[in-house]
């Protein structure tokens, strides 16, 4: 990770170095947006799951004296034991007060994997667990917890054993696979890729030279690292992306994330400058639909339109507006950037699965079919927006199925090609040089080698994300070269 360097000036010359040029210089801002996939869907790990079940024969042991985590208490003898009817789930049975509380037991997981465990619940927290003679939990008093995952065969019964080291011990407890396919931890962990994501012990690490700030969705506000995503527990292409632009830039890079799930581009994002235009359906009835600002999104040809509770572009509001306000605040919302101003560097967008309905299979529909030029609007309309008349834009295109369930001429066809099209100076000279795509179906991941079966998310596997994140990054830098 690069560091911030000490600034050096030689008293025999008043030449700037090149890091107190680069310390002068406007922090460089890349503008995101999309819809869920570029909130984040890509898992980080398989998450807490309370234990329960997998615990069998718990016997609670009561010692004399006040707990010592350097004690033998497999050599004392208890001056109680006494079975738990309840071990685990939401109500175990509370242990009786006083004394030093150890519980053994055996465990069983039904999966074979590399597990972490995570006994107790706040103070109850502080305490030693072994599993098969191996510590895989110790955070003594006032200490933080330091997890040992360890690996255990689906079926195989093992011992188990809680030292408690205060009075407040009780049966909850948690544990998570770490080694489920396609998260970011199995897929950093255990397949040795993106290592620059952690340290030496494979702890996540974040950037400091590279901050992100979501608004609308993936609102975290922190320094670049996981958690970026829809959750704590999830990432979105703003990490890869935020490693390529970071790695390049001398200057500090913020992301700036505006993006909302199940959003279309013929609608929701429908970019200002799109006016209202007429479609005669299967049926022979001719429709005016909306343009941008209008409501609702279609009405009969001769009559009077109702309004909804929506607008034609009201999440390009809501996401770009919440965007202007942070630039607007950025010394406020960036203190440790203050009085050092702001350059637009590029924007990103993924989008795609609204506008394509389910997979985009079947023939293209009407959104499908005007993708392109809206797409094309959008381009023209942020950097308007945003007063980069010639930012770079780069654009990630669908890329469900790894495009090989599509029809010819289906929707998700129809809007992979639109999508590539605005990146091709052949058929959009005006953009030359200053618009890539990203074709990124040969990222896509099998559901049997991901966290999940949800293919609009790509089955939540974080190495897609990652892969479309570190592509965007590489089309934007070879724009900006």
């Amino acid at each position: 990770m690069r560091k911030h360097p000490f600034i050096i000036l030689a008293a025999t010359s008043l030449a700037l170095t090149p890091a107190l040029q680069a310390a002068e210089k406007p922090v460089k801002v890349y503008i995101l947006s999309g819809q869920s996939n570029m909130v984040g869907i890509g898992q980080v790990d398989g998450g807490g799951t309370r234990w329960g079940q997998e615990f069998t024969d718990p016997l609670l042991s009561i010692y004399p004296g006040k707990p010592d985590a350097s004690a033998d208490y497999d050599q004392m003898e208890a001056s109680q034991t006494l079975p738990l009817a309840g071990f685990g789930g939401v109500t175990p049975t509370p242990y009786p007060e006083g004394g030093v509380h150890v519980v053994r037991g055996h465990v069983t997981m039904p999966v074979t994997g590399v597990y972490e465990f995570r006994p107790g619940y706040g103070a109850s927290q502080e305490n030693i667990m072994v599993i098969d003679g191996r510590e895989v939990h110790r955070r003594e008093p006032g200490g933080q917890s330091v997890h040992t995952p360890i690996k255990l065969e689906a079926g195989k019964k093992v011992p188990f054993r809680i030292l408690y080291l205060n009075k407040h011990g009780n049966g909850l407890g948690w544990h998570a696979r770490l080694d489920i396919p396609g998260t970011l931890k199995t897929v950093v962990n255990h397949e040795g890729k993106f290592p620059y994501l952690v340290d030496d012990k494979g702890n996540f690490i974040s950037r400091d030279d590279v901050y992100y700030k979501g608004v609308v969705t993936a609102t975290a506000d922190k320094w670049l690292g996981i958690g970026c995503g829809a959750s704590d527990n999830s990432i979105g292409p703003e990490l890869g992306f935020g490693h390529m632009v970071g790695d390049f830039h001398d200057e500090p890079v913020l992301i700036l994330k505006a993006s909302q799930g199940n959003r279309s581009l013929s609608w929701d994002f429908l970019p200002p400058g799109s006016g209202r235009f007429e479609h005669t359906d299967a049926e022979g009835t001719t429709w005016i639909h909306a343009g941008y600002k209008d409501s609702p999104d279609r009405w009969v040809k001769g009559t009077e339109p109702k309004p909804i509770d929506w607008h034609a572009g009201l999440q390009y509001d809501e996401c770009f507006n919440g965007a202007k306000e942070v630039l607007a605040q950025f010394d406020e919302k960036f203190p440790h950037w203050k009085g050092r101003g702001y350059e637009i560097a590029g924007f990103g967008w993924w989008q795609g699965h609204k506008d394509g309905g389910e997979q985009g299979t079947g023939s293209a529909g009407l959104a499908a079919t005007r993708y392109e030029r809206n797409l094309v609007r959008l381009i023209h309309a942020l950097r308007k927006e945003f007063n980069a008349p010639d930012a770079p834009f780069v654009v990630a295109t669908v890329g469900f199925g790894g495009g090989r369930t599509w029809e010819p001429g289906s929707s998700a066809d129809t809007i992979f090609k639109a999508q590539m099209n605005v990146g091709d100076p052949a058929k959009h000279p005006d953009f030359k040089g200053t618009v890539k795509s990203v074709d990124i179906r040969a990222f896509y991941r099998a559901p049997e080698v991901s966290p999940r079966n949800q293919g609009f998310h790509y089955h939540g596997n974080a190495e897609t994300y990652m892969l479309v994140g570190e592509a965007m990054g590489k089309a934007m830098l070879e724009l900006r070269k």
